[in-house]
């Protein structure tokens, strides 16, 4: 176990993406567990998907804060200014970078948006956390950023462990995710940052990306239309519902890297590496199958619905792989942290949401 040497509370906690699935989840986490701490959380609230999902969370978070607890700018991380700006008035003590543009097909015909938000917007963050310690400033205890599964590309070995070598992306955004734990290991080299990646294993839940599998599927079958399933049904994925990675990163948020000096007298990187994954891949078909009970149950879809007539088995697409599989035994030696929450569960939980959503 790893000591939890950075607390949270009376902190300041900067959470970029915000608006987004994980960020809005994790914000109102931490409401909860360090009533003390002002979260400001930053997001452009751009239209990759519907914008009124976004305000729907950002609703969410001003009803749940308490009175001093939430501040939110619009805006993106891409542009320098702001955030320069919000780190010389907030002074973050602990940074979480979960904004990013994000999706793999998306990345194949708008490269310019990924370089923009993946890249230059992470660079801004590193930057500003570097010059959080000008003039003998105290500046950032934790910098902890989001990695992407997609960094193993069609790696054949499984699980995947952080110690796998990941330098063959098949997609450019998760080139920009590789180039994020290069760049977050660099600054914690040079500028002894504490740093720690996480990579992120296909999250779902409520309140969710709508460009993720399970929802968009969701609306097409709620709409009586057909499905698209990939490989013709041959992929595997570790799923991991959003309260498992939320509870994650709490947790990692609170266990910074020590910084110490080598043998030669500079810094050894203050940096760490994690899987969040549920480490039990499922097979695409069994998760469609119980995606539908769940629909069903929640009175989404009718019991009577034909899904046999609404699939439709088709190629792998580019850029995807056929199998991800978390090894996260890091995580739950260093933390006592695996997660639990079965796709069931999960997707039971997704399909009650979706009912209340959109009636």
């Amino acid at each position: 176990m790893v000591p939890l040497n950075v607390s949270l509370n009376g902190k300041s906690i900067l959470v970029t993406g915000a608006a987004g699935f994980i960020g809005a989840a994790l914000a109102e986490r931490l409401f909860k567990e360090a009533p003390d701490a002002l979260v400001v959380g930053v997001d452009n609230v751009n239209d990759y998907y519907d914008p009124a999902l976004k305000e729907y969370r950002l609703r969410r978070l001003e009803a749940a804060a308490a009175p001093g607890q939430w501040k939110f700018v619009r805006g993106s991380i891409a542009d320098k200014a702001l955030v320069d700006g919000l780190f010389a008035r907030y002074h973050p003590d602990i940074v979480v970078n979960l904004a990013a543009q994000a999706g793999v097909r998306y990345s194949i015909d708008r490269p310019d948006v990924y370089m923009e938000s993946n890249v230059i917007g992470f660079y801004n963050i590193l930057e500003a956390c570097r010059h959080s310690y000008d003039g003998g400033g105290k500046g950032v205890e934790h910098l902890v950023y989001a990695s992407s599964s997609s960094v193993y590309g069609g790696s054949k070995k499984v699980p995947f462990s952080v110690e796998d070598p990941v330098d063959r992306p098949v997609s450019l955004y998760a080139a920009t995710k590789k180039s994020n734990e290069l760049l977050a290991h660099a600054y914690a080299k040079l500028y002894d940052i504490p740093c720690t990646g996480l990579r992120f294993f296909t999250v779902y839940g409520p309140a969710g990306r709508p460009d993720m599998f399970y929802y968009s599927a969701t609306r097409k079958l709620a709409a009586g239309e057909t499905i698209k399933i990939f490989n013709y049904g041959n992929c595997k994925r570790d799923f991991t519902y959003i309260d498992d990675i939320v509870q994650g990163v709490f947790l990692v948020m609170q266990g910074a890297p020590e910084r110490r000096a080598g043998e030669d007298g500079l810094p050894v990187p203050p940096y760490r590496l994690y899987n969040i994954g549920g480490g039990t891949p499922e097979n695409l078909l069994d998760y469609i199958s119980a995606l539908q009970q769940a629909l069903v149950n929640a009175g989404v879809l009718p019991e009577d619905y034909d899904f046999g007539a609404h699939r439709e088995l088709v190629p792998m697409q580019p850029g995807d792989v056929p199998v991800t599989f978390a090894d996260a035994s890091a995580l739950e030696r260093d933390f006592g942290f695996r997660p639990g929450i079965g796709i069931r569960e999960g997707l039971g939980r997704f399909a009650a949401w979706y009912k209340a959503y959109y009636g």
